[in-house]
């Protein structure tokens, strides 16, 4: 245990971020950094638990204890080594994860618990500073071929496993650069884009091959692509976005959150001077509460709108545990994103428990406002409360409501021609076994197109066991680390 008396001397302490006026005026991310003093503090606020329930509170089983006692004794090089045992991609999670382990945490019955997320990012990040992160290519080839459809966390997971086992893993993205949603979803001030950089970096001298550009189902069928390769990995997540189906929803100016969010990156990237889709000086309004939402909260302000407005449907959460949601549960909080804060410096505002009813245009045929009504729910649904219509500018529109599965492309409909029935779960997912094989010899699933809409840390646990199914399926064995996630059993 690193302080036994740590978490009664150690208050919880994070990173400060940036003044709301200096980082909006740039994409850089928000944080400040973060003394080692600071850390080792944090690291000694746990408690080292007899069973320590943060571990089943991440999905990937991350050794939490042990490297935060290692980073108390400031045994740096052995913390990571305990880190990446368990997470291919640490900088990813550390800096994305909402941190179902934080609320797992012991310490969080009835105080503020350990500060995971910081502790495991602040070890990643003095890694590859340190040169420790370097590339881990096979000692033995086995000659087999994998390709892996889809280049976010759960392919990239599964890709680095694949390699470092001995097959040669092609990964192909339709995109122009690798990193999914992590490159075109996620904005620059959540997490900069030289941390995939890096860790391409590596996977490359490890001997994956990446191929951009390419949509398979087209450009390369599944016949092909199962013709070419001894197993086929589908990791294309659940990219098809739900709409909102109201009056005027034709209008010039309402995009979805991913139509938006991936032009201000490409800006970034270099491909474009301004977005093509700029808030610059316009009235945006946000339809949807999560963290898409809260992206598109922070990229139209440093694109310079007007006027910020996030709406929501469900009511404001509390700011602290309801009873209905007891530990170690992830619980629905109330949240002060650092795009929140930068909405409520500029004057912007959050809205909960409204309903948007129509999108009205202007003669030229752009969205110029919004019409919504307050709503009582969710119980027995969403019903309007007569009286509380009203109107508010809108002159960019973003839809961030999520996901409703994976999009049934070319890619799909041949394989699920080719499996017969059973390719698609009940809610519309690809179907799989307890290897993460689909209905297709040879064909796996993993993240968010076999799971549904999820979380990173997710993505990154379900290609690791797919990884896991497909070095069995290859070889009749596996040496490969299978996480045991709550909804999977382990092979037998």
């Amino acid at each position: 245990m690193a302080d036994p008396k740590g978490f009664l001397t150690h208050d919880r302490e994070l990173p400060a971020r940036r003044p709301v006026d200096v980082r909006i005026s740039d994409w850089r991310e928000v944080y400040q950094d973060f003394s080692q003093e600071k850390l080792t503090k944090q690291a000694a606020r746990c408690m080292d638990c007899g069973i320590p329930f943060c571990h089943n509170g991440c999905p990937l089983g991350n050794l939490i204890p042990e490297w935060n006692d290692l980073v108390y004794r400031t045994d740096w090089r052995e913390a990571i080594e305990r880190l990446h045992a368990t997470n291919n991609f640490p900088e990813f999670t550390g800096r994305l994860c909402p941190a179902p382990c934080e609320a797992a945490c012991v310490l969080g019955i009835n105080s503020d618990p350990v500060a995971i997320k910081r502790v495991e990012v602040e070890i990643i990040d003095r890694a590859f500073a340190e040169g420790w992160v370097t590339p881990q290519p096979p000692a033995v080839k086995t000659g087999k071929k994998v390709a892996v459809v889809g280049s976010g966390p759960a392919g990239l997971a599964a890709a680095q496993q694949l390699t470092r086992a001995g097959h040669d893993v092609v990964v192909f993205e339709r995109a122009d650069r690798v990193g999914g949603l992590l490159r075109y979803g996620i904005p620059e001030f959540k997490m900069e884009k030289r941390h995939i950089e890096r860790r391409l970096e590596q996977m490359r001298a490890e001997g994956t091959e990446f191929r951009t550009g390419v949509d398979v189902g087209v450009d390369i069928t599944a016949a092909e692509l199962r013709e070419q390769f001894d197993a086929v990995v589908l990791s294309g997540g659940a990219t098809q976005w739900r709409d909102l189906p109201v009056a005027g929803r034709e209008l010039k100016g309402i995009y979805q959150a991913m139509e938006y969010l991936p032009l201000s990156n490409k800006v970034q990237e270099g491909d474009f001077e301004t977005s093509p889709i700029s808030a610059e000086g316009k009235h945006v309004v946000v339809i949807g509460g999560g963290d898409t939402g809260a992206d598109c909260i922070g990229t139209a302000i440093r694109q310079g709108a007007k006027s910020v407005t996030q709406l929501e449907i469900m009511p404001q959460p509390p700011k602290s545990r309801p009873g209905n949601q007891p530990w170690p549960t992830f619980p629905i909080l109330f949240k002060m994103e650092s795009a929140h804060e930068e909405l409520e410096d500029g004057g912007g505002q959050r809205v909960y428990a409204v309903s948007t009813t129509e999108f009205v245009g202007d003669a030229d045929g752009n969205v110029r406002a919004l019409r919504l009504v307050e709503v009582e729910g969710p119980q027995s649904g969403f019903k309007p409360i007569p009286g509380t219509e009203r109107e508010i500018p809108a002159e960019l529109v973003t839809l961030s409501m999520g996901f409703v599965g994976p999009e049934k492309g070319a890619l799909l409909q041949d394989l699920s021609e080719v499996a017969g029935d059973g390719f698609y779960d009940a809610r519309g997912n690809v179907a799989r076994d307890k290897t993460y094989m689909s209905k297709v010899d040879g064909v796996f699933v993993a993240g968010d197109m076999g799971r549904g809409q999820s979380l990173i840390v997710w993505a990154i646990a379900e290609g690791r066991a797919a990884a896991s199914g497909v070095d069995r399926f290859l070889t009749g064995d596996t040496a490969l680390p299978y996480p045991i996630l709550p909804t999977a059993r382990p092979l037998v």
